[in-house]
């Protein structure tokens, strides 16, 4: 039985807003990854994860418990970074700290002051003088310092800098290393790239895919820039039969997508021509959800 589990899970708030029949298996120990723009149903579907929401239809479960009927006891299983974050009545990030580690019942906070430390995070500081960032870290030591087998992550380095997030990445995959089941939403692909096993994308509140990161990383669709030496070769090459991505006419340049079962064809042909480089193009996160999104964008027209 997997760990997390949504079926069909319908939250219908009128005008299209909402989730409709998501469904989705996180297995015990997996990183899974949701991806999606804003507004697509990423924090809907975690509120209903952590119990805030009853479902208009279908359920959400983890490890065999309702999470609206039992979402007392699922509670003391997660570690949850909210995609809103609100603090309590308490002065300074110590104090909220201390609260914290009171009802989640830590006794030893040197695992939280790892965290703060990763982080470089001053928790004296006020509650209400915290700028963004330094919320979103105070947000993620109080999520990680319960060291909770699982983690339900709403945009969680929403506010962070480039170093910050960095650090993020390092956190997370130590988590990962020690076997956590953990849940991430994003709207940051290459944060899904270096941390996730699988990956789904939600848009308009239904799931477009669901994908392992191996897999896509892997694509049998490979696509290669190539220049030409000479205008003569570049038009010659341009005029086969090829499904070119990108033409570059003044730079004698083209972007083409090839199968990995047409390689050795692909290659025999370029024999015939003197080309200044050729160089393939790493297939990413991204790209394949674009092609995704494309794809469902013709489907409803």
């Amino acid at each position: 039985m997997p760990l997390i589990e949504l079926k069909n899970l319908t939250k219908n708030y009128g005008d299209g807003r909402g989730i409709f029949d998501v469904c989705l298996k996180i297995e015990k120990g997996e990183v899974f990854g949701f991806v999606g723009t804003n507004g697509a149903g990423k924090t809907t579907t975690i509120r209903h994860l952590m119990g805030f929401l009853k479902p208009a239809n279908g359920s959400a479960t983890i490890n065999g418990l309702d999470c609206w009927a039992d979402s007392a006891e699922i509670k003391k299983l997660i570690g949850y970074v909210p995609g809103e974050i609100a603090f309590p009545d308490a002065a300074t990030g110590l104090d909220f700290f201390r609260g914290q580690a009171k009802l989640l019942g830590v006794k030893d906070g040197s695992y939280a002051n790892y965290i703060i430390k990763q982080l470089q995070l001053d928790p004296t500081a006020k509650l209400n003088r915290m700028s963004k960032g330094m919320k979103q870290k105070t947000a993620i030591v109080a999520a990680f310092m319960g060291d909770r087998e699982i983690l339900i992550l709403d945009e969680p380095t929403t506010g962070l800098d480039p170093l910050m997030r960095v650090r993020f990445i390092d956190i997370l995959n130590e988590e990962k290393k020690k076997g956590k089941t953990i849940f991430m939403s994003t709207h940051l692909f290459d944060e899904v790239e270096d941390t996730c096993d699988k990956v789904a994308l939600i848009r308009d509140g239904k799931i477009l895919a669901v994908k392992s990161t191996k897999e896509i990383r892997h694509n049998e669709n490979k696509s290669y820039k190539i220049e030409f030496v000479s205008k003569p070769d570049y038009k010659r090459f341009t005029a086969l039969d090829f499904v070119f991505e990108e033409k570059l006419e003044e730079k004698n340049q083209v972007i083409v997508n090839i199968c990995d079962n047409d390689i050795n064809a692909f290659l025999s042909v370029l024999k015939g021509y003197k080309i200044s480089f050729i160089s393939e193009i790493k297939y990413t996160l991204e790209k394949y959800f674009n092609s995704v999104y494309k794809e469902s964008k013709n489907n409803v027209q």
